[in-house]
């Protein structure tokens, strides 16, 4: 006879290369065993009759700003918006905190606020701006997922652009350290001269913004960047994709070997010019939001996998930094609020275009694959998350496909100014479980810290 296991979530569909019901037993916050319904006992149960579980989101791409930023939002308040949009771990940049994450002692820093403050639990990007083979190492031995590195201005002074002449040498060094390159590729050159020509032009509207950054600066970038990861042997990482037609470099790079991945993110998918018009400052972030065909583009790109998965990309600031570009959208601070709304935001998306074509657990896996399982894989923490499979740690999202509902302002927990608000979604999060623990359940977040520093186990793999 089995030993009776610590909880049982009954009645679910769970969404694990398929849909199929079982009941999932955990034992010391990890997955045991999927039983047929009823078949073991438990200490506790949680009825999900009627809802799908899927594997915990992985959400490769935040900013907590936290040591030194906190006051713009920190691990405390990031992490229970992450919690109630099913996110169960995230992978933090190394900016905007300050110091950023460039070391070891800073590495340090930035886990150790982490474990003091996050309600979910967490891995960490480093951060390189030259090739430094001491710090890589420092950051290696750590368990980083990975360096992020920027082609063009952070936006924050303590974390320059790579040198031009720097970019082949700094990703060999991080090749050398066993590190992935995680790159913002944006030309800085390409974007200097399209800012001037249109501030030159008196425009300071909204969708100046998008102008000043042209597709082109994409191309060129991640053209650059794949071209140079050849060179240096490295694996390589494009964050936040905003251009449809930088995909054809990398489709070149992967027909020639080159290990390059490929992120894009929910904003890009579901808002478009028109909508930056609207929302203003709340929707200025970069690479800017494009339209509407370059949105269609990319959710193809989502589906075939030339795009392989999805991250919030989820930078806030304090209000005052968006609400200084009202008049001047160059003076507002870029950068979407969104981790809260990242898996809702996908799903009602998928389900939007489907139209009536799938049914709500096949598109509960398409969505889930894209993110949990695939950031999972590539930066190193699968299986351990991404998986609803023994083993696994026991992160769980409870979800109900057929719930309409709108995000208001008042359950919006984000510190920043989020351009969800007031957006109609299809499904939602009913309850979060972070190793067996529930951390959200029916609109309220029940813990207020408890998330784990969780190290890259291995290096990733683009399957």
């Amino acid at each position: 006879m089995s030993p009776r296991a610590d909880l049982a979530i009954r009645g679910a569909i769970v969404i694990q290369d398929g849909a199929f019901a079982r009941d999932i037993l955990v034992t010391g916050g990890r997955i045991a065993a999927l039983v047929e319904s009823g078949a073991a006992s438990a200490e506790e149960e949680i009825d999900a009759s009627g809802l799908l579980a899927l594997p915990g989101i992985v959400d490769a791409h935040v900013h907590f700003n936290d040591p030194g930023r906190a006051d713009w939002e920190g691990w405390a308040r990031g992490s229970r918006a992450a919690a109630a949009g099913g996110t169960t771990t995230v992978i933090d940049m190394p900016l905007n905190s300050v110091p950023p994450v460039l070391d070891g002692p800073s590495f340090d820093a930035k886990r150790a606020a982490g474990e003091r403050a996050s309600v979910v639990d967490f891995a960490l990007w480093g951060g390189i701006v030259r090739a430094d083979p001491v710090a890589l190492g420092e950051l290696a031995e750590r368990g980083a997922v990975g360096v992020k590195g920027f082609m063009c201005e952070s936006g924050v002074p303590e974390l320059p652009a790579l040198p031009d002449g720097g970019l082949v040498a700094a990703m060999r060094a991080a090749a050398d350290a066993g590190l992935l390159v995680a790159l913002h590729a944006e030309d800085s050159a390409l974007v200097a001269e399209a800012t001037a020509r249109v501030r030159a032009a008196g425009r300071r509207d909204a969708a100046a913004w998008a102008e000043s950054r042209p597709p082109l600066v994409e191309v060129r970038a991640v053209a650059r960047a794949c071209t140079a990861a050849r060179e240096a042997a490295a694996r390589l990482h494009i964050v936040h994709l905003a251009a449809v037609e930088a995909l054809g470099a990398v489709g070149a790079a992967r027909r020639e070997g080159t290990d390059v991945t490929v992120e894009t993110c929910p904003h890009y998918l579901v808002f478009d010019e028109a909508d930056v018009a609207r929302a203003g400052p709340s929707l200025k972030c970069a690479p800017p939001i494009r339209d509407r065909a370059n949105g269609d583009g990319l959710w193809r790109a989502v589906s075939d996998g030339r795009i392989d998965l999805v991250a919030s990309d989820h930078s806030p600031c304090a209000p005052e930094l968006k609400a200084r570009g009202a008049g001047d959208v160059f003076a507002a601070w870029g950068g979407v609020a969104g981790a809260q709304s990242l898996l809702c935001a996908l799903f009602t998306e998928a389900t939007r275009r489907a139209a009536g074509t799938l049914d709500a657990r096949k598109i509960a896996g398409f969505v889930a694959w894209r993110l949990a399982t695939k950031p999972a894989k590539r930066f190193g923490l699968w299986p351990r998350k991404g998986a609803l499979v023994p083993g696994a740690d026991a992160d769980v999202v409870l979800f109900d496909p057929a719930r309409e509902w709108t995000l208001d302002a008042e359950d919006s927990l984000t510190g920043g100014i989020s351009p969800y608000v007031g957006r109609r979604f299809r499904g939602a999060v009913v309850r979060t479980l972070v190793r067996g623990r529930t951390v959200f359940r029916e609109g309220s977040v029940t813990r207020e810290a408890g998330g784990r520093f969780i190290p890259r186990m291995e290096e990733g793999a683009r399957g």
